[in-house]
């Protein structure tokens, strides 16, 4: 009895694990614990099929996103406003697009490398398991380069930071990097 209740635990421990570090992907921000939920999905096979169940096959944007698009009435400030692709504000967008590339980092060992076009064809199926970490429902859109683009439809800068690391960065409402407008996620 006491043998089936430790290989219970033993099979129950990296599943509670996982779902722990995906219901709070904070606490999978920094690259030790991403190596510690990849180790556990590597060792359990049961794990991996959960994870792999759990990410989103989700088709890309139709190529006429741009119908879809829409903008609301500009800020009294001058700045445009951004796209109305979901009701999530540019901050969590960006919040959802750092959180994909967690997860391919978790899943694969390190982050996807290259230019926004290369990242999202990695994020968008071209990995190894073929599995599309963006969810157009989180606001996560494609431009017509293949590029991902934030929520005034302008492309991200990813800058890496480490093989676990990266810092994405929008331009915000005035369009322009490296102003204090910009919103970062790492």
């Amino acid at each position: 009895m006491k043998s089936r209740a430790l290989a219970a635990l033993i099979l129950i421990l990296p599943l509670a694990l996982f779902l722990y570090f995906w219901h709070h992907p904070d606490a999978v921000k920094n690259s030790q614990d991403a190596a510690v939920a990849s180790a556990l999905a590597k060792q359990n096979p049961a794990t991996v099929a959960l994870i792999e169940s759990n990410f989103a096959r989700v088709p890309p944007p139709p190529a006429d996103a741009s119908s879809e698009m829409t903008t609301s009435a500009p800020p009294t400030s001058g700045a445009p406003a951004p796209l109305l692709f979901t009701n999530f504000s540019p901050a969590i967008v960006l919040e959802n697009m750092s959180r994909a590339v967690r997860q391919y980092g978790a899943m694969f060992g390190g982050n996807p490398v290259g230019t926004n076009p290369e990242i999202t064809s990695q994020l968008s199926g071209a990995n190894p398991k073929h599995l599309n970490f963006l969810n157009a429902e989180a606001g996560m859109r494609v431009n017509e380069n293949g590029e991902l683009v934030d929520s005034w439809g302008r492309p991200y800068f990813f800058h890496q930071l480490s093989a676990h690391e990266m810092e994405i960065r929008s331009a915000g409402a005035d369009g322009r990097l490296w102003t204090p407008d910009d919103l970062v996620a790492r």
